[in-house]
């Protein structure tokens, strides 16, 4: 009775390709795992090309063309084209090496490019995915309460504007895309406005106000904003944004009872909003102010 061993390797043998001087196109679809279509491509245009038969002109491949595929298909696998393959695989050149070696750096610069490119997707899909789930389960929950919260340090792109009660539009906002686009960056996660004076904001006064947003690429100084990094009170305000002053006042009362200073400037962030939906009564939105409270006389932030 044969062992494992030897069963493996008489397996092994009998599945070995055995060189023959002619391979017909079934077999070599057959051993190559090749479509008869694509192996007649590569024939049109000589990739692997065919010879015929002199009395009856059937087409058949060598030995030599049947190795020539697990080497296209690894061409193939790094992304090179057809015509590529045809330039490696005759190496015609003098320099070949050398051709191939420039050819190599420019398709792993091609891959690079490529790879950060869809890093940008991936970041920008798993935050906007974020901010659904954290809108659905501040809804579901009813999560409406005022309190304090350490938000993280972060570095956000700024565009300086004029808020005149467009909120829509300052939202989506189509200066601060072209802007973006101007210092060939991209920016993911939610829009944020930073309001010089909450007063205004409830009253519904024009006022400056900074539009921010996550860079997904990184930006001067000179373009950015530092953010968080420090105890902010914190309250979702649910619903359309017209009634968001509602909101502030009830930050506000919380606020003295609490013996906080809330500071002048404000921030709302937008969890879900007209990017997301048109219903308004399913809109999120985060305000974050800056705040200090007395204790036993001394101030603490």
């Amino acid at each position: 009775m044969p062992t494992v061993e030897e069963g493996v390797i008489r397996e092994s043998a009998e599945n070995m390709v055995k060189p023959k001087s002619r391979y017909f196109i079934g077999d070599m679809s057959k051993i190559c795992n090749m479509s008869r279509k694509t192996l007649r491509y590569y024939d049109e245009i000589g990739l692997i090309p065919s010879q015929r038969h002199d009395y009856n002109n059937y087409r058949y491949y060598t030995y030599e063309s049947l190795l020539a595929v697990p080497v296209i298909k690894y061409y193939k696998q790094m992304g090179f084209s057809l015509e590529e393959m045809k330039e490696f695989i005759k190496g015609d050149s003098k320099n070949v090496y050398r051709r191939l070696q420039r050819r190599f750096q420019d398709k792993i610069s091609e891959l690079e490019t490529e790879q950060e490119m869809i890093r940008r997707k991936c970041v920008s899909v798993k935050d906007w995915h974020a901010l659904i789930q954290e809108a659905e389960t501040v809804l579901e929950n009813d999560i409406s309460e005022v309190g304090s919260k350490f938000v993280d340090s972060s570095t956000l792109l700024y565009y300086d504007q004029v808020f005149e009660n467009d909120i829509e539009g300052s939202i989506i906002n189509l200066e601060f895309t072209n802007y973006i686009e101007s210092l060939g960056n991209e920016t993911t996660g939610p829009v944020l406005i930073r309001f010089s004076s909450m007063q205004d904001r409830v009253e519904n006064r024009a006022q400056p106000v900074k539009i921010l947003q996550k860079p997904l690429m990184p930006v001067k100084d000179k373009h950015a904003y530092h953010f968080g990094g420090q105890m902010m009170v914190s309250c979702y305000h649910l619903g359309p944004h017209e009634s968001i002053h509602e909101t502030y006042r009830k930050i506000s009362c919380w606020a003295r009872e609490k013996g906080y200073d809330l500071a002048e400037e404000v921030y709302e962030r937008y969890v879900t909003d007209y990017w997301t939906t048109r219903n308004s009564a399913r809109y999120v939105t985060e305000i974050l102010i800056k705040a200090s409270r007395k204790r036993g006389g001394e101030q603490a932030t």
